[in-house]
């Protein structure tokens, strides 16, 4: 059964993207799936998952962003290529929202064949206004083969600067 996001929140999709049901996608832990048809590369489609959770246990963003490594790990070795913070002022970038981006390469396999996938990895730290204690760390995460990247990434950083928190009064969220 596919995850429910500890806050809403709303988006646009890039021309191209279609959201996927995530169960359907062997993606039951996310909540959400958009995939990128156009970019099929050796069985691989091109894909965006949102996930997200509450923590209150005093780890910084950054420190949430590290725990992917070893959770990636039990498909295959990963490397972190880059780490940065945004959100900031010194580095407003995509968001608002005060968050991490962490580039990684993993190898892996798909049916049975190794496969090298590049993730570029955002974590964005959303307050509960009703209970400042509590955050929402939302992760999406941009999947895509070395070939498929150029031609995504992009929409990918398009599809980021649409994300925010959604008003709770709002009607139609993601």
């Amino acid at each position: 059964m596919a995850a429910t996001l500890p806050v809403k929140i709303s988006f646009s999709l890039p021309e191209g993207w279609q959201a996927a049901p995530p169960d359907e996608v062997g993606a039951p832990n996310v909540a959400f799936v958009a995939l990128h048809a156009a970019s099929v590369d050796g069985g691989f489609t091109a894909n965006i998952t949102i996930s997200g959770e509450m923590r209150n246990d005093g780890a910084t963003i950054s420190q949430i962003a590290d725990e992917s490594v070893p959770r990636l790990e039990q498909g295959g070795p990963v490397r972190v290529l880059k780490k940065s913070e945004i959100g900031t002022p010194d580095l407003p970038g995509l968001t608002d929202s005060p968050g991490i981006v962490q580039n990684v390469v993993l190898s892996t396999t798909l049916h049975g064949e190794p496969i090298e996938l590049c993730q570029s990895q955002v974590y964005l730290g959303m307050e509960d206004v009703r209970n400042p204690a509590q955050r929402a760390v939302i992760e999406i995460v941009l999947t895509a083969t070395r070939n498929q990247l150029g031609e995504v990434i992009e929409d990918y950083k398009k599809f980021l600067r649409t994300v925010q928190q959604a008003d709770d009064s709002a009607g139609a969220s993601n």
